[in-house]
């Protein structure tokens, strides 16, 4: 009965000093809402402001938003707007260089950052060979938005189509290879 009465008076401790801390937090948490604009160089700047101050988990998100207002009014100076502001978000240190290189890459260049170079076809990709070609198909959709939708690239944007279709052949012929070699 003693050990519950002292259990019982250390949880009352920790509960008022768990709610003293609480109190004490009173660092409001940063505005992350984009505004509202339609107008890129100001969503741009307005992301940039929230990045700025704080909000960088919202990175995806802005990125999204700003895709959506860049094909509102779509131009091939879109690409050269996001790049700016790609370039800044690792300048500052909120993405690393190649984390800002692989969001370029998934949006506005035919090269896919689904799948990596770097992998041997036989072990790596082709066990899961049906992930790959579905994040391949998955980024296919974000080269839409960004090269076709927002920057009006419709070359790149079909040769990235392309691309993705002579991958999926040349995986499936690799793939068939591997197992008849017995990898």
């Amino acid at each position: 009965m003693m050990n519950i009465t002292r259990l019982a008076a250390a949880l009352a401790v920790l509960f008022t000093a768990i709610g003293a801390v609480s109190g004490c937090a009173t660092t409001p948490t940063p505005k992350c809402e984009l505004s509202g604009t339609r107008d890129l160089t100001a969503a741009i700047a307005s992301a940039e402001s929230r990045l700025d101050g704080g909000c960088v988990a919202h990175f995806d998100r802005y990125m999204d938003q700003l895709i959506d207002v860049a094909a509102g009014d779509p131009t091939a100076d879109n690409k050269q707007a996001f790049s700016n502001f790609l370039l800044w978000t690792s300048d500052q240190g909120l993405l690393s260089r190649r984390q800002a290189q692989e969001t370029w890459n998934r949006y506005f260049n035919v090269k896919f950052v689904s799948l990596r170079g770097d992998y041997n076809n036989c072990a790596q990709t082709c066990p899961i060979k049906g992930r790959v070609m579905a994040d391949m198909e998955s980024e296919l959709a974000d080269k839409e938005r960004g090269l076709l939708q927002a920057a009006l690239d419709r070359e790149s944007y079909y040769r990235a189509d392309r691309l993705l279709k002579e991958t999926e052949l040349v995986l499936e012929a690799t793939c068939r290879a591997c197992v008849a070699g017995g990898r």
